[in-house]
């Protein structure tokens, strides 16, 4: 019988050749036709951030909105490839880092999801100004630092507190945001008349209230909120022209957002966001806390500076406060201020082989 002393050196033996393995395969290169796109991944909310950090071409163009078009016209394939399976999934979200489109802009921001690019991201500007700030591409100014990012729907003005090189409070004021139609009644199949109310928070959502569905805003009730939320969504789409009062090109319905009241002592209401196709936000949804709070302002539910705390399907919370009402074209407008935490959860470089049959991705839905 051996002794435990050669079993234990056999042991440590095979454990010391399975780490070598292991180690060795990390030298793995590819070839020079590979290109490469790295990112570093976040999440706000629970709601994912893939920042793509090199890798992608340079987008021409002096307008935030003129960079768009060109990555929709000459590289979605980029953007398929990244935010599909393999390398991502169904809800999967990025952000591609550009030029300022303003000369007292920081830096500019285009974001790519499972149907295109949309025109605000309250989660993914909470995480941009946390990883600009610890990252030190916009240098810290003292406790507190202003960070100002162009985006399609106008420039944000986001806001970190530090402590010791670290963002403990993250939080930014939005573009003006305004009820585009109150309480308008949509025939949505299988659903009958369903009452939205659109509002504009960097993007347009058909607000329902949860509850006169008979809807459950619970996690484990996600396929039949995902289901209902396309359907009113589309129903919207056909029955109701949206026109945005200065960008034709941010006039279109983005998302579909039920809201119920929270049984969270502290937390006004629960926020369940449906965007692009059939995307679930894990997060309560920044552009879509800024709709909401335009809309209970001009409902007087609202106050200006009243701030109120909205969870997500996860229960993950955002903060939101109404300020400063003026007019924006045709509409009545305040600016909300969103307040939320974010998280950084590892670095990817990923290799698109053109040897790759399914290089552009594919997606399940």
């Amino acid at each position: 019988m051996p002794s435990a002393t050669s079993v234990k050196s056999a042991q440590s033996g095979k454990n010391g050749k399975s780490a070598a393995s292991a180690r060795a395969f990390s030298s793995w290169t590819p070839s020079s036709e590979v290109l490469q796109i790295s990112s570093l991944d976040c999440h706000t909310g629970g709601e994912p951030l893939r920042i793509i950090t090199s890798g992608f071409p340079v987008l021409p163009g002096k307008r935030i909105l003129e960079k768009r078009a060109y990555c929709q016209t000459h590289h979605d394939h980029l953007r398929t490839a990244l935010m599909f399976e393999p390398r991502g999934h169904a809800d999967m979200y990025g952000c591609l880092i550009v030029a300022a489109e303003r000369e007292d802009s920081d830096f500019g921001a285009l974001f790519l999801h499972n149907e295109g690019y949309s025109t605000m991201c309250g989660h993914a500007i909470i995480a941009l100004t946390r990883v600009a700030l610890e990252a030190g591409v916009v240098a810290s100014n003292g406790p507190m630092t202003t960070i100002k990012i162009d985006v399609p729907a106008g420039q944000i003005t986001a806001y970190a507190e530090m402590d010791n090189g670290k963002v403990t409070r993250t939080y930014f004021d939005n573009v003006p945001s305004f009820v585009a139609a109150m309480d308008v009644m949509v025939d949505v199949p299988k659903l009958g008349t369903v009452n939205v109310t659109l509002a504009y928070g960097g993007a347009y959502y058909a607000y329902v209230d949860a509850s006169s569905l008979g809807l459950s805003l619970a996690a484990d009730n996600h396929r039949q909120i995902i289901s209902m939320g396309r359907a009113i969504k589309a129903a919207v789409q056909a029955q109701i022209a949206i026109h945005h009062p200065y960008d034709a090109e941010l006039g279109f319905l983005y998302g579909c957002i039920f809201s119920a009241p929270s049984t969270t002592p502290g937390v006004h209401s629960r926020n369940v966001c449906i965007f692009a196709d059939g995307e679930l936000d894990r997060s309560p949804t920044g552009s879509g806390v800024s709709g909401q709070a335009a809309i209970l302002y001009a409902r007087g539910q609202l106050r200006l500076g009243e701030s109120i705390t909205i969870e997500s399907i996860l229960g993950s919370q955002f903060k939101v406060t109404a300020y400063h009402p003026h007019s924006y074209g045709y509409h009545s407008a305040i600016i909300p201020r969103v307040e939320g935490s974010a998280h950084i959860t590892g670095r990817s470089t990923f290799y698109l082989d053109p040897q790759d049959p399914l290089i552009q991705g594919f997606i399940f839905r």
